[in-house]
């Protein structure tokens, strides 16, 4: 297992497709622009409404693409040295880590809670020809049951439960884990670059090692740091800071 910091720069703007089901400030827009935080009753709705449908859905339907379009490269590093099988996106918004992980072969399952979302990321599959190798999957990550499915590669970018709830979605994360498979949890560290936002949206973000209690006994974690990336914002680069977990199921 590696604990401790790692070095990855990032020199387009954000990270490509979604990732929200549940998050605060999530994925960074193609604008380059960067959200912080605001006072008074309506903006503490607004932040309030980001953690819900509702807001994302009003967020997608704003605009004509909301993510960069670039794969995240947490997963471009994790996914590229598996084998391809069956992969779960939860969060996946706009589909850009689905239309990726297609793309090299696998069989995927994008999940998200905002109907106007997946609705983009199917357009988006379609346009990219990856259309047959790809389902959808409404469904909150705050609520989210595997049931009967289980999948080689579980992965969530830039998802983040308000108060602290990113524990219980890992937890359930894992549950969708087949034996010997890979779970990717990667979401936004308290990092210095995020002090202005509100209170609600910084208790949301998290560092690899608090997830840690939400990982099954049978789970092996393999990577648990945080990995410092450079923003281009329209203001020049600024380094933050991804919270990066990495485990692996036992095979039974």
């Amino acid at each position: 297992m590696r604990i401790g910091a790692g070095l990855s720069t990032i020199d387009n703007t954000p990270e490509r497709g979604g990732g929200h089901s549940t998050m605060s400030s999530g994925r960074h827009p193609v604008s380059g622009h960067h959200e912080h935080g605001r006072s008074g009753e309506h903006d503490e709705r607004a932040i309030a409404a980001m953690f819900e449908p509702t807001g994302w859905d009003e967020r997608y339907a704003g605009q004509k693409r909301f993510w960069s379009g670039e794969p995240n490269p947490q997963l471009v590093a994790t996914a590229g040295e598996l084998a391809p099988g069956t992969a779960l996106d939860v969060g996946c918004g706009e589909g850009g880590d689905v239309v990726w992980l297609a793309g090299q072969g696998w069989r995927v399952t994008g999940a998200d809670f905002s109907a106007e979302g997946l609705a983009r990321a199917a357009r988006h599959t379609a346009e990219a020809g990856v259309a047959d190798r790809v389902g959808w999957w409404q469904v909150d990550a705050r609520t989210f049951d595997a049931r009967d499915r289980s999948y080689d590669l579980v992965t969530s970018h830039y998802l983040h439960a308000p108060d602290g709830g990113m524990v219980d979605v890992t937890r359930r994360l894992a549950a969708a884990v087949a034996p010997g498979g890979s779970l990717l949890v990667v979401g936004h560290a308290p990092s210095h670059e995020f002090t202005l936002l509100s209170e609600s949206r910084r208790k949301a973000m998290f560092l690899a090692a608090e997830l840690l209690p939400g990982l099954p006994d049978d789970f092996e974690p393999v990577v648990v740091e945080q990995r410092t990336r450079t923003l281009n914002r329209d203001t020049g680069p600024v380094e933050a800071e991804d919270s990066v977990l990495l485990a692996r199921r036992a095979q039974r």
